[in-house]
């Protein structure tokens, strides 16, 4: 997120394009024939971009990630993200330039989502400072950042009913929050404290409800007793899955960090597939 709060921008790297309908109708077999560098930017100008590409535009070593035009790679304590991917409808057009982001610390926090390990998230660096340098006007920003990682072995629809996930900076160091319901009906809740180089797990502050989304979609995250969150910034509003700017208050400081919140029951459907064909054009050959 920028610095003034008005824009912002993610980047997720694919092995098996989870979200990907063509991953899903491939029968989830071959998850490195299903990559993506998908790139979204949020505030005016911005667009949205995730191409499904086959094995061909996929280039791994130690230090870098390629798929296709878009890459990512280690320089020093520096990770560089270098995006040229066309936008989706409705707002089509390039979007192209460098993300670097610059952890303050790594951690060494792993949090398994299910009791046999076949779905683990990893952050990495849940504060660090970022630098956007887009070809686009207004897109030439300096903020807050965050990189994390999940790691999975079955498909999310497969044991997880929903998840919500939160990211809040604050005086001291970064917060996490992820909650999710497991088909079984049981429940995660954890917090993540990361002050300095040091990460902890702490006590999560009460579940707080936010507004549905324009699609109905149920949101919750966490703040202290009595408080009510508020959306900020909207940024992807999708059927299934909602992100946003959401500021809420933890431990008595005001803070506003990014909010997810995903249905795996509605991802489930078969209706939905098609749909996000639409915004996941398939593209199997690279030259």
């Amino acid at each position: 997120m920028s610095a003034d709060g008005t824009r912002a921008v993610s980047i997720i790297a694919f092995i098996g394009s989870v979200f990907s309908p063509w991953y899903a109708w491939s029968g989830r077999r071959d998850p490195e024939n299903h990559v993506c560098i998908n790139v979204a930017t949020y505030g005016p100008g911005g667009r949205f971009a995730m191409t499904d590409r086959g094995r061909a535009a996929l280039r791994q070593s130690a230090e870098r990630f390629t798929v296709g035009p878009s890459s990512l790679h280690w320089r020093g304590d520096r990770l560089v993200i270098d995006v040229d991917e066309r936008g989706a409808a409705p707002r089509f057009g390039h979007i192209r330039g460098r993300i670097t982001l610059t952890p303050h610390a790594v951690t060494s926090v792993e949090l398994p989502l299910t009791q046999d390990g076949a779905h683990v998230w990893r952050p990495f660096a849940p504060s660090a400072d970022i630098d956007v340098d887009l070809d686009a006007p207004g897109w030439r920003w300096q903020g807050h950042g965050y990189f994390d990682a999940n790691f999975g072995t079955r498909a999310l629809e497969a044991d997880f009913a929903s998840w919500s996930w939160g990211r809040f900076p604050h005086r001291h160091g970064t917060t996490c929050f992820y909650d999710a319901t497991r088909l079984d009906g049981s429940r995660i809740g954890a917090a993540v404290r990361v002050e300095g180089s040091e990460a902890r797990m702490i006590d999560p502050p009460p579940v707080a409800r936010l507004p549905r989304t324009l699609w109905a979609l149920r949101r919750e995250t966490r703040a202290d007793a009595g408080h009510s969150p508020r959306q900020v910034l909207p940024m992807l509003d999708a059927p299934f899955y909602c992100r946003s700017a959401v500021e809420t208050r933890i431990d008595g400081e005001m803070t506003t960090g990014v909010h997810e919140a995903l249905d795996l029951r509605r991802f489930r459907q078969p209706w939905m597939k098609p749909m996000l064909a639409v915004r996941v054009p398939r593209r199997a050959g690279w030259p």
